[in-house]
């Protein structure tokens, strides 16, 4: 749930007969991503208005803390705040993650974006819900974030993960994030798990407060396999939700080599 008055409304009408209440935010609350590490103290983002129900990507990580604001406000000390980054795993509508193994499963030059030592991280869904359902049985308290991998993970080592589980010959061509931006390749979305580097806080969420709590993470391998595995059993003619396109991806390939050939890099 990501509105602040609904939630406002049912946390107050089940403040009497509720001893415990787990709101599942985000860890987009978080106001600047230009610092790292962030943890669970971290300023949060602030809506200019709280009555507003404006539902718009801009406004959703305010709208997550103002929610988790008014929980805690009407359930005192008695509310779980699980912050969770991108959720992974076989059954994710959004292809955020899947479109990786998906692309690299084709073979060929596969445009890499950014600085290849750039962190990532998300968290599979299976871990998240059992962990979840765990803090909720033992009706534990607080906020923490919750993403993986438990240790550091950068994207070329998780590309090349990626590389290692398929059967198909792979190359990538690591391109540089200016040309990217210059390009207006969408951060996140056409380009799965890239963000900018000046948002250097956005994959350095500090999780040590969930992973003391229980919290723990299955293989990258196992995570990759399995979304790949469901992946497959979709229709031949699915387009995905996310990542650049055949056609996208040729272009800037062919643009970026242009560029380099011509030593503006």
């Amino acid at each position: 749930m990501e509105n602040p008055l609904q939630v406002r409304e049912s946390a107050s009408l089940l403040a009497e007969s509720t001893q415990h209440y787990t709101f599942i935010s985000t860890t987009s609350v978080y106001s600047d991503y230009t610092v790292a590490p962030i943890d669970e103290r971290s300023p949060v983002c602030k809506l200019e208005d709280p009555t507003s129900e404006d539902t718009t990507p801009e406004t959703y990580g305010a709208r997550k803390a103002l929610c988790e604001h008014y929980a805690e406000q009407a359930l005192p000390n008695r509310v779980l705040v699980i912050r969770p980054g991108l959720i992974v795993g076989p059954h994710d509508p959004t292809d955020r993650f899947t479109y990786w193994p998906h692309r690299i499963a084709q073979g060929g030059q596969v445009l890499a974006p950014g600085d290849p030592e750039q962190p990532v991280q998300f968290i599979d869904v299976r871990d998240l819900a059992a962990w979840s359902i765990a803090m909720v049985e033992t009706r534990q308290i607080g906020v923490y974030n919750a993403k993986g991998p438990d240790g550091p993970l950068t994207i070329r080592q998780f590309l090349e993960r990626c590389r290692e589980m398929s059967d198909r010959e792979t190359q990538f061509e690591w391109v540089d994030e200016q040309f990217l931006l210059k390009h207006e390749v969408m951060p996140y979305l056409q380009l799965p798990l890239w963000v900018p580097s000046e948002m250097v806080g956005f994959s350095r969420v500090d999780c040590r407060k969930a992973i003391t709590a229980g919290l723990r993470f299955r293989s990258l391998a196992e995570t990759i396999r399995d979304t790949f595995v469901w992946d497959t059993t979709r229709s031949t003619d699915y387009v995905l939700r996310a990542g650049l396109t055949s056609e996208q991806e040729q272009q800037l390939l062919r643009e970026w080599h242009l560029t380099v050939n011509s030593g503006y890099f």
